[in-house]
């Protein structure tokens, strides 16, 4: 176990950045990314993880264990049980303070450090704490009683990992809440770093007159929702996207949906900047996208639910359509909200304003006053 020592004369601290699993390039790995750009000598530790799949520069100071060399291309589930011991015995260097990046395991890091943790929770793990959100993270009837008896040991071990947590932030007020229900701690939300230098408005282009549902194609998100519901209301839907739920999605379209499959990031801007509205029926614990979008000018129509109640102002930067209970139509619903929604009553002006408090400038500066306020 390390300890540290605080610098007593104004020095930038030592920071130690600790992440769960580099396995792909996602808003997580976007997080940790911008952490490690404001602390450009952190360390950055994980207990599983493939080469390049942070950015060239930051890639060197990726340490992952040798635990990686049993992941399957991206697949790690096989390692579950295994990742909580492997976090707490990751060799933290001499630091002053230790950001964990957690999606379940990260907190772990407690054990391997007398520094104080700072734990930035994308969102507690759903699938220990809700047993509604299990069936979706694994296949099949024997996969998912094992992951239900491991959430059941697992749940007491999480929580006394967040217990000796020193600052616990939330990447929105949904996760905020999650983490006062499941973990019985206060915590802060600080949102996630977005991109709004690279998406920015063009009046050069010009709006088509189309609803864009941009992402993964996966359950969870809904998509089926939208579909459905610009087919009801007989307005045009662009699906940005591919996953396991696009066969599915095809076979309910009309003639008013068109499939674009996965998109660059080039073709994505592009949409942004051109759609009537972007679509978010799904509930997210933030939700980047509909952020990305708003930095376009463009209004967002999403549920009222996640993350997207921190992102999206209703009547001024989008509406938000009411969740509710299995015996309303939601089809009808979100059509309705189709149907009558008027691109003229938003500003883009207002909209990039709203999403430029998401900057990554902003998630920086924010981090910089936690870690200040911890060594205080």
């Amino acid at each position: 176990m390390t300890t540290h020592s605080p610098d007593q004369h104004g020095s930038a601290p030592r920071v130690t950045l600790v992440h769960e699993r580099f396995t792909e390039f996602a808003g997580s790995e976007a997080v940790v990314e911008q952490l490690a750009r404001e602390w450009p000598q952190a360390p950055v530790l994980a207990p599983i993880g493939r080469p390049g799949v942070m950015p060239a520069d930051i890639e060197p100071r990726v340490r992952a264990t040798a635990l990686s060399r049993l992941l399957r291309g991206t697949t790690y589930a096989h390692l579950l049980p295994l990742l909580p011991l492997a976090v707490r015995r990751l060799h933290v260097p001499p630091t002053d303070v230790v950001i964990a990046s957690h999606h379940a395991f990260a907190n772990q890091v407690v054990y391997a450090t007398d520094a104080p943790v700072v734990s930035y929770v994308h969102s507690p793990a759903r699938w220990v704490w809700d047993p509604n959100l299990r069936a979706g993270e694994v296949g099949g009837r024997l996969g998912q009683l094992g992951l239900g008896a491991f959430a059941k040991v697992y749940r007491p071990v999480d929580v006394a990992a967040a217990a000796r947590v020193h600052t616990l932030l939330g990447n929105s007020t949904a996760v905020v809440r999650r983490i006062e229900d499941w973990w019985q701690r206060p915590a802060t939300v600080v949102h996630p770093p977005v991109d709004t230098e690279r998406y920015v408005p063009d009046p050069e282009v010009p709006r088509e007159g189309f609803f864009l549902l941009a992402g993964r194609l996966v359950a969870y998100k809904r998509p089926d929702l939208a579909v459905r519901a610009a087919e009801r209301a007989g307005v045009p839907l662009v699906v940005a996207g591919d996953g396991r739920a696009r066969a599915e999605l095809e076979a309910l379209a009309g003639p008013n949906t068109r499939f674009l499959g996965r998109v660059d990031d080039d073709e994505l801007l592009r949409l942004f900047r051109s759609c009537t509205a972007l679509l978010m029926p799904g509930v997210e614990d933030f939700g980047i996208v509909p952020v990305e979008a708003q930095a376009c000018g463009t209004p967002v129509i999403a549920i009222d639910a996640g993350g997207t109640q921190d992102t999206v102002v209703p009547g001024v930067t989008g509406e938000l359509v009411p969740q509710v209970d299995d015996d309303v139509d939601e089809v009808e619903l979100w059509a309705a909200a189709l149907r009558t929604f008027d691109p003229s009553r938003y500003d883009p002006a207002i909209t990039r304003k709203h999403a430029e408090g998401f900057s990554r400038s902003t998630f920086r500066e924010r981090m910089r006053g936690v870690v200040a306020g911890v060594l205080a």
